[in-house]
Parts: C-alpha cells; structure tokens; sequence
C-alpha cells in the first residue's frame, strides 16, 4: 500500500491481537475459506484420497510455493507458483505414461479426485508451506491465503464435474480458458472489496488499481496452471518440473521490480528527513503531510500509481529550505511569503529532477505552492493578455493544503485547534486552497481518533 491510512484505532497495530486489525471483508472471507476447508476435509477423511501419489506431488508443489511467495507494491501478498500448482491440479484430466495404472486406455489414467479432494490438497499445501514463516515469527497474511484458496475453490467447483461429461478435447480446453478467466476476475473482485473497505477507497477506484497491479501476473499464474494440466495428461507428473519454470522466471521478474519500488521509496522517505535533521521543518512533519495527502487523495478517487507520486510529492516537498541561508521559524512555509514559498518550490523540484526518474514528482512539488484559482497568474500584470489560467494539478492542490494544515497544527491532538485550521483554510478557499481538497482534509480529520 502507498503510505499508511489516517483513519486507525489508537493502538498500534503491531500491539493489537491479529484478529483486531481484520476488516469485517477479510473475516468473511476467511470464515468461508475456513467453512470450505472443513467440509473438504470431512469428504475425503470419509471417502479416502484418490490417487495419493498424484496428490502428494501437487500438494509439495503447493507447500513450495508457499514457501516462496511474495509481497508485490501495494502489500499485496502472492504466491503465483502455489496459484498456479493448485489450479493445475484443479484442471487436471489426467496423468500420463508415467502416472497411468498398467492397462490404463491410450497410457492416461483420468484423474478422478474431487473438487473437495483439490481443496483439502490446496489447504494442505499452504499449511506446510506456511509453517517456515511462522516458524521465523512471519504470520501469514489469512484473508490473501483464504483469497488464493478460494479462487482454487471456484476453479475445482465448476471444472471437475465436466470430467465426468465426457466432453471432446478442443470443448474442455475451451471451458478451462473461461473457467480460469473466471477465477481471475473473481479474485479480482475479491481483492478490490476488501482493499475498498481496508484503505476507505471507492470500489471502482479499487478494482481498477486491482486490476492494473495483478492481472498480468494473474494471466501468466492461469496459462501456467493451463499448460500444467494439459501436460500432466500428456507427459505425466514429470512436466510439473518442466512448466513451473515459467511462472518462477515471471515471479523472479514481479520480484525484482517489487524490489525497485521499495527501495525508491525508502529512499524518498530517508531524503525526507534531511530537513528535520537539519532544523528546517518540525520533527515528523513530512511524514504528516505525506500521510493526510495519501488520506484525502484516497477521498478524492485517486488511483493507485497517482498516490505513489503524491506520497513522494509530499515527502520531499519542504526540501527546497535547505537552500535557504535563514530558516523559516519552525519551517511553516505557509507563513513565508508567496515569493519565498514558489522559490523553495522550485529549488526542491530542481533536487528532484536530478534523480532522473521522479519528473512528474518534481512537476507537483514545483506547482505544490501555487494558489488555487481559475483566474491568471499573479506573476502576470493586470494588463499581460498573454497571461494564462493557472491549474496546478491536483496533488499538489492537496500537498498545499496538507502542508498548510500542518504547519498550523503540527503533532497536535487538540480537535479544537484543527478545527479552528480547517476554518481558516475555509476562508481561503476563494483563491489560495481548493475547497473540494479542504473538504476532503475534513473528512479526513474527522475520521483520526480522539486520542
């Protein structure tokens, strides 16, 4: 996730029991992975394991991917090779020449587990596979596995009973695409509620910043548990080997890129303090602006990527006062005059540029001080008809609003003093602040706790 939520309760949430910080979502979804599992386990305790060998394989390929899953930008847990074994098995038709029972029809023994049978493997795979993290005091994240568990679920429950139909070969390849594609968008749909509710954003905004961040992974997860199980039936158990390794590569690859996405934004947040330490802004004051800003831009419907650049923007947008010979009293930029506030602007969006990569973040700093009006530019004369209307964009319409708002309040808990803030910024709200962004910070505010 980019940044934390304003919104919490007032323990942190590393002291709180693990069921605490569970939204009412996650916990039902959990409670139905939980109920599917019980009931699994029931059926093949009662009936027996079919085919334990075949099982057993798949469910070691479960437990390993587990065992390597990964955290993707947005704290989004996954284990694409677990996905992607768990499906296989989910699809499977049958086990080829080296599985199949002496005698079996064209050398494929069908495989004849249940649905049930798939999710008590699956389930049984990710315990295992969970058990080494657990083991190093990293609990697993209950609503993504009780997630993955249940896209298995809606894979097995709708494509095992139409083994039994006896359908052509080119009929069930085809009904294994769209049960696949099914399950990814009910993945999908599933993550986007829950982070919707988790992160106080709206759905849409939710299912598409879902959809961008996993369906690329989720297209390689599903045509690689596709070709598992097509192979299996024609190869037998030994092309597991063969085609895990492209989903391996792709997890490499999702990775690495996870990787670069943190360390850009360590190094964001360790550039940010240079001004505390420094003298030139209050202790903590980039992280509060940076906080309420990834607050109201989540108010105001902004996407996932744009909230990343905002969490940047308002980190690093006080870095120009290093520049400066005088700091500002308690760096409150929102006392300095217009003139000063554009130069340490721009002489932060300068330091920003010259990382390369972070532009657009450079962009918002610089207009981050500009007023909000749809008039001209003040640096403009009455009379210059060659003046244009000034847009800052809307991040850094919120960067000066947040900012402003913490330089007058600070660490403060006193509701009495933001409030008496918010009004000000009402009041400047004609020209200075944009009233949909001061409205949002509101919500906001009243959304922090008391204490």
């Amino acid at each position: 996730m980019t940044g934390q939520p304003i919104a919490g309760a007032p323990v942190p949430a590393r002291e709180r029991a693990a069921w605490q910080t569970i939204d009412s979502g996650q916990l039902l979804l959990i409670a139905t992975a939980g109920l599917f599992v019980i009931v699994a386990v029931t059926q093949v305790a009662a009936v027996g394991l079919r085919q334990p060998n075949v099982a057993l394989i798949f469910g070691v390929l479960i437990a390993l991917g587990e065992l390597f899953r990964m955290v993707m930008p947005g704290n989004r847990e996954v284990a694409p090779i677990a996905s992607a074994g768990a499906m296989g098995y989910a699809l499977l038709v049958g086990v080829g020449p080296e599985g199949a029972a002496p005698g079996a029809r064209l050398g494929v023994e069908p495989a004849v587990h249940s649905p049930l049978q798939v999710v008590a493997v699956t389930a049984a795979g990710m315990l295992v596979g969970s058990l080494p993290h657990i083991a190093v005091g990293r609990s697993p994240r209950l609503d993504a596995m009780a997630r993955r568990l249940f896209t298995v679920s809606v894979v097995a429950l709708c494509f095992r009973p139409m083994i039994s139909l006896d359908l052509a070969s080119q009929l069930l390849l085809a009904m294994m695409g769209l049960v696949v594609v099914a399950s990814c968008f009910t993945d999908v749909v599933i993550a986007a509620l829950i982070r919707a509710e988790a992160v106080r954003a709206r759905f849409g905004i939710a299912l598409r910043d879902e959809i961008d961040a996993k369906m690329a992974l989720c297209a390689a997860t599903s045509a690689t548990a596709m070709l598992i199980a097509v192979a299996t039936t024609a190869m037998g158990v030994a092309a597991l080997l063969i085609f895990t390794v492209p989903i391996l590569v792709t997890q490499f690859a999702f990775r690495r890129y996870a990787g670069i996405r943190a360390t850009y934004l360590q190094t964001v947040r360790a550039l940010s303090r240079v001004t505390e330490v420094g003298g030139y802004v209050e202790t903590g004051h980039s992280r509060r602006v940076s906080r309420l800003s990834v607050a109201m831009g989540r108010e105001l419907g902004m996407s996932e990527e744009e909230l990343l650049e905002l969490e940047y923007a308002a980190l690093m947008h006080d870095i120009g006062q290093l520049s400066l010979g005088d700091p500002i009293p308690g760096g409150a930029t929102v006392l300095a005059s217009p003139a000063e506030q554009r130069r340490i602007a721009e002489l932060g969006a300068e330091v920003i540029k010259q990382t390369g990569v972070l532009d657009r973040v450079a962009h918002i700093v610089q207009l981050s001080s500009h007023p909000y009006r749809t008039g001209r530019d003040a640096a403009a004369g009455p009379g210059d008809s060659s003046a244009r209307p000034v847009a800052p964009p809307l991040a850094g319409r919120i960067i000066k609003v947040a900012n402003a708002y913490d330089d007058l309040v600070g660490d403060s808990s006193d509701r009495d003093r933001g409030a008496a803030v918010l009004e000000r910024l009402r009041l400047d709200s004609a020209a200075e602040y944009d009233p949909t962004v001061v409205e949002a910070l509101s919500r906001v505010v009243d959304r922090r706790p008391r204490h």
